[in-house]
């Protein structure tokens, strides 16, 4: 008989004692949310759920070779960061790559690739040495010209100083080509 009267209160009392909000104030604050939702997505512009801004007259992309601009570094450096650079384009976003004439041009020469002293130690040695890889990319945009840029993007991988960059070298570039291949669809295509 208690449970059969639990329940009943359970169902009547004790949930006015919760404040549950009545049907109609639920009903209001779901239409709020979706009001306020479609306003959020609606103010940022142009959105894709991929993170690019792009607006959606644009239809395709040309990426021309990289080439490499200063001594040190892979010979096919420039050849794998273009690719790169493709791939991940074909990835994100609906552009379609054409050899000549895109709506978005990238072109990127490398300009940097340098081994620096790191994290110095009390004996004014270093404790890490750096390899700091540096890309100058060119960015041009045929349906809106104020998104175009000339700009420098870089990014180091460190290593430990008692070792050599020949024993590093094929385990910190791709790590160093996946971040500047980031750094330039974010600056090209996601607008940051």
């Amino acid at each position: 008989m208690k449970i059969e009267m639990s329940k009943m209160n359970f169902s009547g009392k004790i949930l006015r004692k919760i404040n549950l909000p009545s049907l109609a104030a639920k009903r209001i604050l779901t239409l709020f949310f979706i009001v306020n939702l479609s306003f959020l997505i609606s103010s940022c512009g142009v959105y894709s759920f991929t993170g690019t801004s792009l607006s959606p007259d644009i239809k395709t992309f040309t990426i021309i070779n990289f080439n490499m601009a200063t001594a040190g570094g892979p010979s096919d450096l420039p050849q794998k960061l273009t690719e790169q650079v493709k791939e991940y384009f074909q990835k994100n976003t609906n552009l379609t790559l054409q050899q000549n004439g895109g709506d978005l041009l990238l072109e990127g020469t490398i300009t940097g690739y340098d081994v620096l002293a790191a994290a110095p130690t009390a004996n004014d040695q270093a404790g890490l040495n750096r390899l700091n890889v540096t890309v100058q990319v060119r960015f041009t945009n045929a349906k809106d010209e104020t998104k175009n840029f000339d700009q420098s993007f870089t990014y180091y991988a460190d290593f430990p100083q008692d070792q050599t960059l020949n024993q590093n070298e094929s385990r910190l570039l791709p790590i160093i080509q996946e971040n500047l291949v980031q750094q330039i669809f974010n600056k090209s295509a996601a607008d940051w």
